[in-house]
């Protein structure tokens, strides 16, 4: 495919897997939002392959799971490195890769965190859980940034970048729990768990439903502390990008509060953003990008050093 059809696929496979990604990406310049899109045209067809899913839903059993991790980390690879692999959402990776020079081993940190599903790897402490976050959320945020022009050397603003992702990542766990436990998946912490008496293979037990609420409402917490701190972050950025993340991390951080708010309910039914609100957040970050965000330190946060694997 030409750019101009690998650009079309990509903004419909935006719009199927997320309306609040898709909605703040309009926010961005047209060759920022193209780049956008083609990057996570990719991303969410790696994570579909991984999960057994159709742009977010569905979950099913991968029946090969690390033969299909093998084959989306070459054809990852075959892309970055210039080649058609006749597969759009690789293609669309290499292009943008090749535009943008987003360096591969974000491409390959995002795929490990995949094959650590496949694995049926579940974490045992919170570093496991940020872990488990940066590969599959981090470092896309890293990799977004250097599509709105951060250099891939700017150490400072990839830390907020990848803080952004951190925070979708703990706000999607908090919001999926009982999907995932549906599907055999948990994460979060086993010493979490443990700390709460939950039997780590029986979350969902109705005797310890408050135990886990706790549990979901410290995940929005940390959610709503590395939101903060990406929103520093953006300064860095031109203004169309700067108020494109700035909608986005308010649509997304919405999920975080409103599962906390729910008192438990998001364990019974699932939690969204209505477009009244998405709405009122792209008014809002207007302002935010005029004028700032108030600094975070984040010192007391996980480093990116810290959360990759070994």
């Amino acid at each position: 495919m030409n750019r101009a059809n690998l650009v079309i696929h990509a903004k419909k496979s935006i719009e199927r897997g997320s309306k609040s990604f898709a909605r703040a990406s309009k926010l961005f310049s047209k060759q920022t939002r193209e780049r956008a899109w083609l990057l996570y045209f990719w991303c969410r067809a790696c994570d579909d392959l991984a999960d057994g899913q159709d742009h977010g839903h569905g979950m099913s059993n991968v029946p090969d799971a690390e033969k299909t991790i093998a084959a989306m980390r070459m054809m990852s690879a075959r892309a970055h490195g210039g080649e058609q692999t006749g597969k759009p959402p690789f293609d669309a990776f290499g292009m943008v890769s090749e535009e943008c020079r987003i360096p591969k081993k974000y491409a390959e940190d995002m795929i490990d965190g995949f094959a650590l599903d496949a694995k049926g790897w579940r974490p045992e402490t919170e570093r496991d859980l940020f872990q488990y976050c940066y590969h599959v959320a981090g470092a896309v945020g890293c990799m977004m940034a250097i599509v709105m022009g951060v250099s891939a050397d700017d150490e400072d603003t990839l830390d907020r970048a990848c803080d952004l992702g951190l925070a979708f990542q703990l706000s999607n766990i908090a919001r999926d729990i009982a999907e995932d436990d549906e599907a055999g998946r948990c994460y979060l912490p086993e010493d979490w768990l443990m700390e709460m008496r939950i039997d780590p293979q029986n979350i969902m037990n109705s005797n310890r439903r408050e135990a886990l609420i706790t549990l979901v409402d410290r995940l929005c917490d940390l959610a709503s502390q590395y939101e903060a701190s990406a929103k520093v972050g953006a300064a860095a950025l031109s203004f169309r990008s700067r108020w494109a993340v700035l909608a986005a991390a308010g649509i997304y951080g919405d999920i975080a509060r409103k599962i906390k708010a729910s008192g438990g309910r998001s364990l019974d039914e699932r939690i969204y953003t209505s477009k009244v609100a998405k709405a009122g957040w792209i008014a809002k970050a207007f302002g935010q990008a005029l004028f700032g965000s108030p600094f975070t330190d984040r010192r007391n946060l996980w480093t990116r050093s810290e959360m990759k694997s070994a």
